[in-house]
């Protein structure tokens, strides 16, 4: 009898004829128009930034890999997809060595150090984010628009300046690279949902708290103005649509999926509301994110059959 050693690549195993090259190129697609608004937005230090983070993590990863005798991935494009995402992230001021710095730790410490796509427990590109908002908070939080310095809309909002929706919906203010533009993010999003790429399930219930949370706790009443400047102000539709959907560090059952993006939407209304900075969706789905195992465990679908070890005592 011949027997035969089948290598099975790292979970989450996609149960349909999509590869996670053609789903990664499929993010790559649906990021690209705001990916383009955000150069045409913030110039040509925008498509440096964006350019050095997806160059860098595809460069980090291949060294790696090959460094540590590994199967080379970047073919894949989850590497590219942490350079776009991180990017977006960024605003376009930043030193570009800091960027280097965010591609190395999203990509070597919170990628491949737990064992490279499919094992990272927390998303690579917001880590990445986070890491460099924490060590470098002035240089993260410095934003410009038109060449002048400002704060995001969503900063003026929390000190109860005035703001213009339509500015924000389109785009034209200042904030970081990926996350002004909303109506270019909603094309991105309603792409991927039509290839089936990601299930609405998430980014609609994640939006859905988080305005109920708003219209009740954000002291304005059911003033739909100032909900609006919340939905479309931040990284909410960047985080709903692009990282909260993220195969690897989201639930698989469906209860799992509302459960975490309840949380999602509660967490990031509390942080906007109540916590210091402005905005909230970064820290609210790296939290989501450790929390992910424990939601699975809660709501894995119970085997058919399977009955309590004190009922099958009491049988006895």
């Amino acid at each position: 009898m011949n027997e035969k050693m089948y290598n099975v690549s790292s979970s989450p195993h996609v149960r349909d004829k999509s590869s996670t090259n053609r789903i990664m190129i499929d993010v790559c697609i649906a990021l690209l128009p705001a990916c383009v608004f955000g150069v045409v937005n913030f110039g040509f230090r925008a498509l440096l930034v964006l350019a050095v983070s997806v160059t860098s993590c595809i460069l980090f990863e291949y060294f790696y890999e090959r460094g540590m005798h590994k199967k080379i991935t970047v073919g894949d494009f989850s590497a590219v997809v942490t350079g776009l995402l991180l990017g977006m992230n960024l605003p376009s001021t930043i030193p570009i060595w800091m960027v280097i710095i965010g591609s190395a730790f999203s990509i070597i410490i919170v990628k491949q150090l737990f064992g490279g796509l499919g094992q990272n427990f927390m998303n690579p590109a917001l880590a990445g984010r986070c890491f460099l908002l924490i060590s470098f908070a002035g240089q993260m939080t410095k934003f410009t628009y038109d060449g002048v310095t400002g704060a995001t809309p969503l900063a003026v909002l929390k000190n109860g300046g005035e703001v213009s929706v339509l500015k924000m919906f389109l785009g034209t203010t200042g904030g970081v690279i990926g996350e002004t533009c909303t109506i270019a993010l909603l094309a991105g999003g309603i792409y991927l949902i039509i290839r089936k790429v990601i299930a609405p399930t998430i980014p609609l219930i994640y939006i859905g708290v988080f305005s109920a949370f708003i219209l009740v706790f954000g002291g304005h009443g059911f003033d739909l103005e100032y909900l609006a400047a919340h939905l479309c102000g931040g990284g909410l539709m960047l985080g709903a649509f692009f990282m909260a959907t993220d195969y690897v560090t989201s639930p698989v059952t469906t209860g799992g999926k509302v459960i975490f993006a309840a949380l999602l939407g509660i967490l990031t209304g509390l942080f906007r509301i109540y916590g210091n900075s402005a905005e909230g969706v970064s820290y609210a789905i790296i939290f989501c994110n450790l929390l992910v195992p424990l939601i699975e465990k809660i709501t894995v679908p119970k085997a058919f059959g399977v009955v309590k070890e004190k009922k099958n005592k009491e049988a006895v």
